[in-house]
């Protein structure tokens, strides 16, 4: 497959391909976008055959269920079963934005979007690309992340290229993302929401809609506990992970720095190819391997913002390990250690 590739100005709309897009979209097939968090992999999300290729190109496991993207809030009247008040003020409160509700799925919407669930998953994005495609398209649109499943998810579109060209029939270039980390998923079901997976929108701001919110215990382990099954079916896959062995250091910041010199050291005179992942801070104190700065720990969202694209940037230079710092565990802090351990697969030296 030929796969075709066009630049779009979030800011000055070329609708003639926009246009082409939204009838990739309506006759079944697949076109990556931006949104505000990671690029999506689009297709009708009412349509069984185009869902299906979605797994199908990502390698993706057939229980681990789809987002569907929506551009008007009467679209929950036909894809829900019911719309608690919960999940009502959270959609007035962050829509449009980074935030994915779980509710209970009509009749409409088919298992293979739902990952044979008799829930839905439903976002409202912000960008103005995503948004636009939505509505000129005419139909709701699920899109995981366009990337090869298990693969660090796309910030910008030279990475759905580098994992999706020739498997789908369009790539949109919208420029790099915003934010850089996939939607918060909250599960608004039961009386008292669930938060499923952290990201820009926090536990905090969440509280101040609804008061109380509960976090899925998968969410909050350091560690991977066979025994803790996750609510949301997709949490439970390697995720987010570079070619190269990822190791989290954690504990004061000056011993963190000194334990992965001395580790880059042993690595590197071992012949491997090593990478650090610094920040602004502490750029300067490493001094072997290739050292790359995610962001200033001043403001968290330029560390979520650069967490991918650095593990990618990592995977093109073939290192074979990778060492970073640990983060805080506070608001965004939450999601970035959340993406970073499922990278690492869990693995933390505490020092």
């Amino acid at each position: 497959m030929k796969t075709q590739i066009v630049t779009i100005d979030s800011n000055n709309f070329n609708t003639t391909e926009l246009k082409e897009a939204a009838e990739i979209l309506r006759k079944g097939g697949l076109v990556a976008f931006p949104t505000e968090t990671v690029y999506g992999l689009g297709a009708d999300g009412l349509n069984t055959e185009a869902s299906g290729k979605i797994y199908a190109a990502k390698g993706r496991p057939s229980d681990n269920p789809l987002i569907i993207h929506i551009a008007d809030f009467n679209a929950l009247n036909e894809l829900t079963a019911d719309c608690p008040e919960n999940g009502r003020k959270l959609a007035e409160a962050f829509w449009p934005g980074p935030l994915t509700l779980i509710f209970n799925k009509s009749s409409k919407v088919p298992y293979s979007t739902t990952g044979g669930l008799d829930t839905v998953a439903i976002r409202m994005p912000s960008h103005p690309i995503a948004y636009e495609l939505i509505r000129k398209s005419g139909i709701y649109i699920a899109a995981p992340s366009a990337n090869v499943s298990g693969r660090p998810s796309p910030t910008k579109a030279e990475h759905v290229i580098e994992d999706m060209n020739g498997i789908i029939d369009m790539i949109i270039n919208g420029g790099k993302v915003d934010i850089g980390l996939e939607s918060t998923i909250v599960d608004v079901t039961a009386e008292i929401p669930t938060i499923l997976r952290p990201g820009y929108i926090t536990e905090e701001m969440i509280k101040q809609v609804v008061g109380e919110v509960e976090y899925d215990k998968a969410v909050l382990s350091r560690v991977q506990d066979a025994g803790v099954k996750p609510k949301a079916p997709g949490m439970k896959y390697k995720h987010y992970a570079p070619k190269g062995d990822l190791t989290i250091y954690e504990g004061n910041i000056k011993s963190v720095i000194d334990a992965i010199n001395q580790s880059a050291e042993e690595k590197l005179k071992a012949g491997f190819k090593v990478g650090i992942i610094a920040t602004d801070e502490t750029f300067s104190y490493y001094q072997k391997g290739s050292v790359k700065t995610i962001g200033t720990r001043k403001d968290e969202s330029t560390i979520a913002r650069g967490l991918f694209e650095i593990l990618r940037d990592f995977d093109s230079e073939g290192a074979d390990y990778i060492f970073t710092e640990s983060f805080s565990n506070n608001r965004l802090g939450q999601a970035i250690m959340n993406r970073l351990l499922k990278a690492a697969g869990y693995h933390i030296e505490k020092v």
